[in-house]
Protein backbone atom coordinates (compact mmCIF):
# COMPACT_ATOMS: atom_id res chain seq x y z
CA UNK A 1 0.00 0.00 0.00
CA UNK A 2 1.09 3.06 -0.29
CA UNK A 3 2.20 5.07 2.35
CA UNK A 4 2.35 9.21 2.10
CA UNK A 5 5.98 10.46 2.88
CA UNK A 6 6.27 13.69 5.40
CA UNK A 7 9.44 16.49 4.69
CA UNK A 8 9.92 20.33 5.76
CA UNK A 9 9.93 19.54 9.81
CA UNK A 10 13.00 22.01 11.39
CA UNK A 11 13.73 24.24 14.33
CA UNK A 12 11.95 27.75 14.31
CA UNK A 13 11.76 30.63 16.22
CA UNK A 14 8.32 31.84 17.47
CA UNK A 15 7.09 34.06 14.61
CA UNK A 16 8.23 32.26 11.88
CA UNK A 17 6.96 30.12 9.16
CA UNK A 18 7.76 26.66 7.76
CA UNK A 19 6.16 24.66 5.21
CA UNK A 20 5.33 21.06 5.27
CA UNK A 21 5.15 18.71 2.32
CA UNK A 22 3.07 15.12 2.14
CA UNK A 23 3.86 13.32 -0.83
CA UNK A 24 2.98 9.80 -2.20
CA UNK A 25 3.21 8.05 -5.44
CA UNK A 26 0.71 8.28 -7.74
CA UNK A 27 -2.07 10.48 -8.01
CA UNK A 28 -3.43 8.69 -5.02
CA UNK A 29 -3.47 12.27 -2.95
CA UNK A 30 -5.69 13.68 -5.84
CA UNK A 31 -8.49 10.71 -4.85
CA UNK A 32 -8.03 11.28 -0.85
CA UNK A 33 -9.23 13.63 1.86
CA UNK A 34 -5.59 14.47 3.20
CA UNK A 35 -5.54 15.55 6.46
CA UNK A 36 -2.32 17.03 8.98
CA UNK A 37 -2.20 16.18 12.70
CA UNK A 38 0.45 16.82 15.47
CA UNK A 39 0.98 15.36 18.50
CA UNK A 40 3.08 16.89 21.01
CA UNK A 41 4.92 15.24 23.91
CA UNK A 42 2.60 13.47 26.23
CA UNK A 43 -0.50 14.63 24.80
CA UNK A 44 -2.79 13.04 22.06
CA UNK A 45 -2.91 13.42 18.43
CA UNK A 46 -5.09 16.09 17.14
CA UNK A 47 -6.18 17.17 13.69
CA UNK A 48 -4.94 20.91 12.45
CA UNK A 49 -6.00 20.88 9.04
CA UNK A 50 -7.84 18.89 6.66
CA UNK A 51 -8.48 19.31 2.94
CA UNK A 52 -11.48 17.38 1.43
CA UNK A 53 -11.47 15.44 -2.40
CA UNK A 54 -13.49 18.13 -3.38
CA UNK A 55 -11.66 20.94 -2.33
CA UNK A 56 -13.08 21.96 1.01
CA UNK A 57 -10.69 23.12 4.08
CA UNK A 58 -11.31 22.90 8.07
CA UNK A 59 -9.03 24.00 10.27
CA UNK A 60 -9.32 24.12 14.17
CA UNK A 61 -9.65 27.32 15.80
CA UNK A 62 -6.23 26.92 17.36
CA UNK A 63 -4.85 27.30 14.00
CA UNK A 64 -7.23 28.97 11.78
CA UNK A 65 -5.59 32.43 10.17
CA UNK A 66 -2.29 30.78 10.85
CA UNK A 67 -1.99 27.30 8.67
CA UNK A 68 -2.75 26.77 5.15
CA UNK A 69 -3.11 23.59 3.53
CA UNK A 70 -3.38 23.37 0.03
CA UNK A 71 -2.41 20.30 -3.06
CA UNK A 72 0.37 20.56 -4.99
CA UNK A 73 0.27 21.21 -9.06
CA UNK A 74 1.90 17.96 -9.17
CA UNK A 75 -1.61 16.41 -7.50
CA UNK A 76 1.04 14.35 -5.48
CA UNK A 77 1.73 16.50 -2.99
CA UNK A 78 0.13 18.49 0.11
CA UNK A 79 0.96 21.09 1.93
CA UNK A 80 0.65 22.69 4.90
CA UNK A 81 1.97 26.47 5.25
CA UNK A 82 2.66 27.20 8.98
CA UNK A 83 2.73 30.91 9.61
CA UNK A 84 3.11 32.81 12.61
CA UNK A 85 4.37 29.63 14.83
CA UNK A 86 4.01 29.46 18.61
CA UNK A 87 5.83 27.36 21.12
CA UNK A 88 2.69 25.28 21.22
CA UNK A 89 2.58 24.36 17.81
CA UNK A 90 5.82 21.81 18.65
CA UNK A 91 4.95 18.26 18.04
CA UNK A 92 5.74 15.51 15.90
CA UNK A 93 3.31 16.24 12.13
CA UNK A 94 1.49 13.26 10.56
CA UNK A 95 -0.10 12.97 7.36
CA UNK A 96 -3.06 11.11 6.92
CA UNK A 97 -5.08 9.71 3.60
CA UNK A 98 -8.71 10.15 4.87
CA UNK A 99 -10.58 7.54 2.96
CA UNK A 100 -7.56 4.68 2.97
CA UNK A 101 -6.77 6.01 6.72
CA UNK A 102 -3.27 5.09 5.82
CA UNK A 103 -0.53 7.62 7.59
CA UNK A 104 2.86 9.04 7.41
CA UNK A 105 5.89 8.64 9.66
CA UNK A 106 5.59 11.99 11.03
CA UNK A 107 8.49 14.94 10.48
CA UNK A 108 9.09 17.23 13.36
CA UNK A 109 8.02 20.34 14.15
CA UNK A 110 10.08 22.31 16.81
CA UNK A 111 9.23 25.87 17.72
CA UNK A 112 11.58 28.04 20.46
CA UNK A 113 10.49 30.80 21.98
Amino acid sequence: QVQPVESGGGLVQAGGSLRLSCTASGSILKLNGVAWYRQAPGKQREMVARVFSGGNTFYPDSVKGRFTISRGNAENTVYLQMNNLKPEDTGVYYCKMIETQIWGRGTQVTVSS
